[in-house]
């Protein structure tokens, strides 16, 4: 674990350092409270800081009520070294943000014991990270594909409808399906046709510019939210993805299994709703599967009148 020492007593800082060192920590210094709160403003400031109470400018209690001042997802373990031994003082310096103290002169058993309870801290932070973020990433993921799922969409959909309405950038919606999908379920069986949703979402991806987001609706069903296509021709951007996925027979423990996509794109006018371009969307994939599958239907485009489900 990397650790800072802010002391500006040499003999004290020396013999922090060989202790620590001895129990394979990297050790960084600071001769002064404004030298340790600098280090502890990096980007990759240390995780523990031993901070001597009275040093030349910042004093210790300081540099912990500034540190503690910042936010930041995972704070520092702060140790507070001091000769102070009142309980006002100590109480004085938790308060200020240090996690713990440690009496001078100190004793190098209970140094590598107190640190040790840090490092303990410190670990147990960075799981609960962890697992807020898995938590997160599963609330908003499909667990399958690893898309955006039905509920994160929705979000997705409101944010850039409110974005569209203030810059008007240009703002698409393809809504794909995949075609006879349930013959490929009937034909090879679903851990087949799991596979092929995994892969065809890799094929997705890979098309996608860096304002496109893709989502699963559910079943066989992906939407992508396309942003800043005011420039961009809309129907090339979403034959491209159908050509991807039709050029490229996915790879399955049954074998290579062809599939087809069709897709349905409705773009955003003046006072359109998410509903309406929902509805638009879905409205031309209907048609895109009616005409024969494998292609793309444009909301905007004229439809032929003889077209008939």
């Amino acid at each position: 674990m990397r650790i800072l020492i802010a002391d500006d007593d040499l003999t004290s800082r020396l013999v922090l350092t060989g202790v620590l060192k001895k129990s394979g920590h990297d050790v960084v210094t600071a001769v002064d409270g404004d030298e340790a709160w600098e280090a502890m403003r990096q980007p990759d400031a240390p995780a523990l800081a031993i901070l001597d109470w009275i040093m030349p400018g910042l004093a210790g209690v300081e540099v912990c009520r500034r540190i503690r001042g910042r936010q930041s997802d995972q704070p520092p373990y702060l140790i507070l070294l001091t000769s102070r031994g009142e309980k006002a003082d100590i109480v004085a310096g938790l308060a200020a943000g240090a996690d713990d103290y440690l009496a001078k002169p100190f004793d190098s058993g209970e140094l590598r014991a107190r640190v040790d309870v840090g490092r303990r801290v410190i670990e147990l932070q960075a799981r609960l990270l962890e697992v807020r973020d898995e938590l997160a990433h599963e609330a908003t993921h499909d667990h399958l594909t690893g898309a955006f799922n039905r509920r994160a969409f929705a979000d997705i959909l409101a944010r850039a409808l409110s974005a569209e309405r203030r810059h008007h950038h240009g703002l698409a919606l393809g809504i794909c399906d995949i075609d006879t999908f349930k013959a490929v379920n009937d034909t090879h069986g679903h851990q087949v046709g799991d596979e092929v949703l995994v892969a065809l979402v890799g094929l997705i991806t890979a098309q996608l510019r860096g304002h496109d987001v893709l989502s699963r609706l559910g079943g066989d069903e992906f939407v992508v939210v396309a942003g800043h296509t005011r420039d961009t021709d809309v129907r090339m951007l979403f034959e491209r993805l159908r050509a991807a996925v039709a050029e490229h027979p996915i790879a399955t423990t049954a074998g290579d299994v062809p599939v087809s996509l069709s897709i349905g794109v409705s773009t955003w006018h003046e006072g359109e709703t998410e509903e309406g371009l929902l509805a638009a969307a879905d409205a031309a994939l209907y048609r895109a599967k009616a005409a024969g599958r494998d292609r793309v239907s444009l909301a905007d485009e004229p439809q032929p009148s003889n077209l008939h489900a």
